[in-house]
């Protein structure tokens, strides 16, 4: 039992940033803040990116991840929080083969 604890906070988001920041490492944390329709992860589901890009968690998958590992890049620069939201609407979501549409928000902020 006592490992599997061990585990799950060595795959913790939030004791990865932990870690980079005790590096030296400069930090941002994603957080899914607010869900509709279909979302891949929960509200509070974390990704941690370093200013080199390395990331660990997950807030969503595919392209969006992408697209907050380069936000949060930006962030971690400017030190100005931001608010992201990725959606697909029902009817493109049909499109492109999805069973149904969602939309998801983001916070990133650099952490430090």
């Amino acid at each position: 039992m006592e490992n599997s604890i061990y585990l799950d906070e060595a795959r913790d988001p939030l004791v990865i940033a932990e870690g980079w920041m005790k590096d030296g490492k400069d930090v941002a944390i994603a957080t899914v803040v607010e869900t509709w329709g279909s979302a891949p992860r929960p509200v509070g589901s974390h990704l941690v990116i370093d200013a080199d890009g390395n990331f660990h968690g997950s807030v969503s998958g595919g392209c969006v991840e992408g697209a907050v590992v380069t936000e949060a890049i930006d962030v971690i620069d400017s030190g100005k929080a931001r608010m992201l939201e990725f959606g697909v609407a029902d009817e493109t979501a049909w499109q492109v083969g999805l069973s149904c549409g969602g939309r998801i928000k983001v916070y990133v902020e650099r952490l430090g």
